[in-house]
């Protein structure tokens, strides 16, 4: 039977090939691809629940759970709260109702709403459920209101306040601490230390600065919360201890063993109580720290980001301190949520045929994989079917879930049977073909069963030959085509459903070919090349250049800093001319040319060699390491075509991480063609990395990538501390300093001092070890000890190799003796109601440096305040007290070995405090000569706890101006001179013995008066102090 039909072609075009063809093969039914609006489809989210935490104080009394399905028809919705289907209840009485595909909750309760929510969607071709999303409630209470106890501890002891964060819900806190008063937040340092998971303040060594009242301010970090809230203030009170003793590092703040997240972020907590102040010192037990941690906090936080498997294992913290050493550790277990490797999709399948559904995730623990058809249980891990029929349609659901997460993939089966049919897809109506190429033409009806297939050309029916070619999907192929193929193709589909047919055409161009083909190059680094190409081309079809290096196609947008090409046209013919400028070694290699029409390609090649520098040596490895010296090996790099002439070997300290640094070798030169070298005048004991960099006649190339860390072998320590000296202290006591010897003089593992020391006219040294590295000092305490006695002292440094020499001899003298006696008050009385002056008799003994003077309030020593005086002083001016109180002072000298016993106290009465009301000004006249002033002010009255007015003080001063004439009066006016020149203030205050009350100030400005005024308290005072500073 022969077939008579319209054949239409259509061309797409590898860049590789010669040959057309139209491609392009669905998933399951024949001919078609899945899924389309016009056919319709089952529900496919695009919007589901997420999890949600309501804030209980929140005024918005509703919760919205987003659901949204993209369906054809529309798909309809269910909602279930724990596994449960919700009752939709319409009208103003039920708690839930349907905007679209949302759930809106209102009027909440929390003991009704919470839970887990998921959203079902379903049309005629299926239902899928959502990922569950839970419904919290969030709160942040109130601290407790009952008083927190004062906290007593020593200078120098470590101390924790306790948080104790009130109920709460999420766990999403943050902690904060105040002194005192709001905001006044404490700042942390290696001292403090605030735990992000208990809230506890803790301090490693408390001093006398940290007394004051301390409260915990909470924040809720949720995004749905914004809550602050802070506890009852703690008062911690500094006891005070001489000497301060010195306590061993004890680690109080510990992580546990803790879970994590791949790609999470997390902190390990760690700090230690102690004095001096220890340091904390991070680990991984079992390798080296992940690339991707910082410590933070003065090393309090080892935070480990976008944290993977390979960061599983033991971690260590190390507390140090020169008392002692402290350590903690646990495990870090990295586990993660399920993610797919392999999950379903939509497809549409033949009736009667066979097909499989899998899925396969990933994570840690395992997944539990299991299917859900319509929403309902169906399977587990794979579906496998035989013979599918009309019931297998539906929506199906892939799950898979561990106690991190639960993961959704959705796909739409559809078992379908149908006559073929060409309307979605028929047979390109026009194709373009290359002369002696190949040609592909596709035929795909949409079709079940699958059908069978048959061509002609014509009225010709085609059949299977050494150029045709019926491939199985139906395709028809054509190769070495020829002018007499063209013309018109139909395909025939028949299946037991029906047949149907579809026709193009194919029109014949000629083959493009390549008229100047690219030359090869030889170029510098830094050169210019130019490569050229030209083609001639079937004059109906447009031709475009291809340039490609090694197989990559050549972006000239985005590299353009370097290539550049030119083009030129004429009918049939056209030339590109390929621009490589400022080359590198980057651009060495094989260039191809692609002359590409819709229809065909060509495609002609050349090498381009680009000489330049050496590239780095490789396998860079350590050998026979010495105590200052290590030998070198390498392996020769590429030489990038010229010869190399010469090699550098470079070197850095892992300690210090400076800079590379030429190193000193053995061959002082080492030439082009060696492979080894000995490195000289390193530093014992050192851990080196060293990179080796090649250079040729046309430059120096990049280095090697570095050894092997290597460490030096240890040697006696060649370097004494410097700047020995010492003496002081206290009572019996012989105090040695020294300046540290840098850690890159230690020449070996356990580094200490010697310290050497004997009075100055005895010829016996005595001799102790210290084993700190870091010490700068240290006291000898012998109660035999003379005081202020000349010692000689030196220092010498040891490692596990040996001793060092000794540095050079220094003389000190030990502790002074404390004074031993107490001054004698001789005379204090008060000034004022906020001062008083006190006077003693001088101790006769050389030794005192200076007096203490105490005050304070009678029963309120805990408030004293303190004056350090000199030596040649017997006398001083205490101040800043409270006004009617009786206060109690004491005075004891001092020296370098402390606080010699207290004076007798002596107590005072500070008088009453002077007048809090300024006067009040009655009148302002101007004499009839214009040459004086009289200002007149009402008597000021103190009040019960003020002391009687004494007199009146008059301040007569230029504006701007601190000083002026002060005059006192005992009346109640006054006559001041009239100035011409600018304006003047006039300042009138009661005085009496507690000091001068508040201020009341008149203007007079070019002869005239303005209106008084009072001034406020601060004020007062300032005008105060100016006063008594005239």
């Amino acid at each position: 039977m022969r077939h008579f039909a319209l054949l239409m072609l259509a061309l797409s075009v590898a860049l590789y090939s010669s040959f057309t063809v139209v491609c392009g093969e669905s998933p399951g039914i024949f001919g078609v691809s899945f899924i389309d609006d016009r056919i319709g489809y089952g529900p496919v989210f695009e919007e589901q629940p997420l999890d949600t935490i309501y804030p209980e104080e929140s005024l918005e009394d509703k919760i919205i759970m987003s659901c949204r399905a993209r369906a054809s028809p529309p798909a309809t919705y269910k909602w279930r709260l724990n596994n449960r289907e919700i009752a939709i209840e319409e009208g103003a009485a039920g708690h839930y109702s349907l905007v679209g595909g949302n759930l809106v909750i209102s009027d909440l309760d929390k003991s009704k709403h919470t839970g887990n929510y998921s959203c079902q969607a379903t049309n005629e071709y299926g239902t899928v459920i959502s990922q569950e999303a839970s419904v919290q409630f969030g709160y942040l209470d109130m601290f407790s209101t009952e008083e927190r106890e004062a906290v007593y501890v020593k200078e120098g002891q470590g101390v924790v306040l306790l948080c104790a964060p009130p109920p709460h819900f999420p766990d999403d806190l943050s902690f904060r601490w105040m002194l005192n008063e709001f905001p006044i937040f404490i700042s942390l340092d290696k001292r403090r230390f605030v735990s992000q998971t208990t809230g506890n303040l803790y301090i490693s060594k408390v001093e006398a600065s940290d007394s004051g009242n301390y409260s915990c301010f909470v924040t809720m970090t949720s995004p749905s919360i914004a809550k602050s809230v802070f506890s009852k203030f703690i008062p911690l009170v500094p006891l005070a201890e001489r000497p301060i003793r010195k306590y061993p590092a004890d680690i109080k703040v510990k992580f546990p063993d803790t879970y994590a997240l791949v790609g999470q972020n997390i902190s390990l907590e760690c700090f230690a109580l102690g004095n001096p102040i220890p340091q904390i010192r991070w680990r991984k037990v079992d390798g080296a720290l992940p690339a991707n941690h910082e410590i933070l906090m003065a090393g309090g936080v080892l935070q480990l980001l976008n944290v993977q498997y390979e960061d599983e294992g033991v971690y260590e913290c190390e507390a140090l301190n020169s008392k002692g050493k402290d350590w903690h550790k646990a495990h870090l277990h990295v586990e993660a949520s399920p993610k797919w490797l392999e999950h379903i999709s939509s497809s549409e399948q033949d009736i009667s045929s066979d097909y499989t559904m899998s899925c396969l995730a990933t994570g840690k623990p395992k997944p539990h994989v299991s299917f859900l058809k319509n929403g309902r249980e169906y399977g587990k891990h794979e579906l496998h079917f035989t013979d599918l029929t009309f019931d297998d349609s539906g929506m199906y659901q892939c799950i898979a879930e561990n106690r991190h997460g639960v993961i959704y993939a959705n796909a739409e089966l559809r078992v379908f049977a149908s006559t073929p049919l060409f309307e979605l897809n028929p047979v390109k109506q026009r194709l373009l073909g290359p002369k002696n190429g190949r040609v592909v033409i596709e035929c795909k009806p949409r079709a079940a069963p699958r059908p069978t297939f048959s061509w002609s050309k014509g009225t010709e029916l085609l059949s299977n030959s050494s150029r045709i070619f019926i491939w199985e999907d139906g395709s028809l192929e054509i190769r070495n085509v020829t002018k007499s193929d063209e013309g018109k193709y139909t395909c025939f589909a028949e299946n037991d459903r029906g047949k149907a047919n579809s026709t193009g055409s194919l029109t014949v161009t000629d083959a493009t070919k390549i008229t100047l083909a690219p030359s090869n190059a030889d170029v510098s680094v830094g050169e210019n090349a130019t490569i050229q190409c030209a083609a001639s081309h079937d004059t109906i079809l447009d031709l475009t250049f291809i340039w490609s290096l090694n197989g990559q196609t050549i972006d000239f947008d985005r590299e353009g800093e370097y290539y550049h090409r030119v083009m030129d046209g004429q009918a049939g013919t056209s030339s590109c001319e390929l621009l490589i400028k400022n080359t590198q070694l980057k651009h060495a290699g094989r260039y191809t040319c692609t002359a590409q029409t819709p229809v065909d390609n060509v495609t002609a090649s050349a090498d381009l060699v680009v000489r330049g520098p050496p590239g780095p040596p490789g396998g860079v490895r350590v050998e026979e390491v010495g105590v200052k010296s290590v030998r070198l090996l390498w392996s020769q790099g590429s030489d990038n075509l010229s010869p190399i002439s010469k090699y550098t070997i470079q070197y850095r300290e892992i300690r210090t991480q400076e800079d590379w640094r030429d190193a000193t070798t053995s061959p002082h030169n080492v030439e082009g063609n060696a492979e080894m070298a000995t490195v000289v005048d390193l530093i014992p004991w050192t851990e080196y990395e060293f990179r080796i960099i090649a250079t040729n006649t046309l430059g120096t190339g990049e280095p090697s990538n570095p050894s092997p860390k290597t460490t030096t072998l240890e040697a006696i320590p060649m370097v004494a501390p410097s700047d020995v000296g010492g003496g002081g202290g206290t009572n019996r006591e012989l105090i040695i300093t020294w300046t540290p010897v840098q850690p890159q003089y230690y020449y070996g593992s356990n580094f200490g001092y010697i310290i050497a020391f004997k009075p100055h006219d005895s010829n016996q040294w005595h001799k102790v070890t210290v084993a700190d590295p870091q010490a700068r000092r240290y006291i000898h305490k012998d109660p035999t000890i003379p005081p202020a006695t000349k010692f000689d002292v030196k220092v010498k440094a040891f490692n596990s190799k040996g001793e060092g020499p000794y540095s050079l001899t220094s003389g000190i003298f030990s502790a002074q003796d404390v004074p031993s006696e107490a001054p004698i008050i001789v005379d204090a009385r008060t000034l004022s109601a906020t001062e008083a002056i006190v006077g003693w008799l001088p101790i006769a003994q050389q030794t005192v440096e200076g007096y203490q003077v105490k005050y304070w309030r009678k029963l309120m020593e805990n408030e004293a305040s303190t004056l350090r005086i000199s030596s040649r002083e017997n006398q001083t001016r205490l101040d800043n007290m409270k006004p009617n109180s009786l206060y109690i002072i004491e005075v004891r000298a001092f020296n370098g070995a402390g606080y010699g016993p207290a004076s007798k106290r002596y107590e005072i009465y500070t008088k009453k405090a002077p007048p809090s009301r300024p006067p009040k000004i009655i009148s302002t006249k101007m004499n009839s000569s214009g040459t004086s002033v009289n200002i007149a002010w009402e008597h000021v009255e103190p009040l019960a706890n003020e002391s009687t007015v004494d007199c009146y003080k008059v301040l007569h001063r230029q504006e701007g101006h601190s000083t002026g004439i002060l005059y006192t009066t005992g009346k109640q006016s006054i006559d001041l001179p009239m100035l011409k020149n600018g304006d003047y203030l006039v300042e009138v205050r009661a005085h009496s013995e507690g000091g001068d009350g508040a201020v009341a100030q008149v203007r007079i400005s070019g002869g005239g008066v303005l209106v008084a005024q009072s001034l406020s308290l601060c004020v007062l005072l300032l005008a105060a102090v100016l006063v008594l500073a005239l």
